[in-house]
């Protein structure tokens, strides 16, 4: 079981490996966690060294909880409040800009559905989560995998999106459907 395995959206197991790089970025969450309030510094280190891309004038705001680290990617100046949690078992995009509420789950993995078997088994593969720029995720806001959300989207508080989102939209519920038009630029 290799690293490619989790971004290839093959069904895979769980492996010692994985294990392993789990507890990884799991010891690099707890040093993020652990860090003073003022030390933005110290933050942003943490996450470049774990992150593929963490953007200039970004900040992620304590706690936060990723599988991996490697597989995310943030934008210029995008805002993640407390206590989210980015499910990177596959890739997960924040375009530059991003604003999302506390409390939101972003989660790339899969299990079988209609085959009870390999579920129990343990089974799983990954489709990857892409935020468009400029957009913003309410609070308690749960993005499933696969999902895209176009830029200048809006998601409301406590929505679920579980199918992708356009450009220039305000969604809301679960799941989570566009309820008017935004502007362009």
């Amino acid at each position: 079981m290799d690293v490619a395995s989790l971004v290839s959206g093959e069904w895979y197991l769980d492996s010692p490996a994985l294990r392993a790089l789990r507890d990884e970025c799991g010891t690099a969450m707890d040093a993020f966690n652990a860090l003073g309030a003022a030390d933005h510094a110290g933050r942003v280190a943490v996450l470049r060294s774990v992150f593929a891309e963490f953007g200039d004038d970004a900040e992620i705001v304590p706690r936060l909880r990723c599988s991996y680290g490697f597989n995310i990617r943030v934008g210029r100046g995008a805002f993640v409040n407390a206590d989210a949690f980015l499910m990177d078992d596959g890739p997960i995009t924040l375009g530059d800009h991003v604003r999302i509420g506390p409390s939101a789950v972003l989660a790339t993995a899969l299990h079988p559905i209609d085959d009870h078997r390999l579920r129990q088994e343990g089974w799983e593969r990954t489709a990857p989560i892409i935020i468009g720029d400029n957009c913003w995720l309410g609070s308690n806001v749960t993005v499933g995998a696969g999902v895209t959300i176009g830029r200048n989207t809006v998601v409301g508080a406590g929505s679920v999106v579980v199918r992708d989102l356009p450009d220039h939209v305000v969604a809301v519920g679960s799941p989570a459907v566009p309820i008017r038009d935004l502007p362009t630029e």
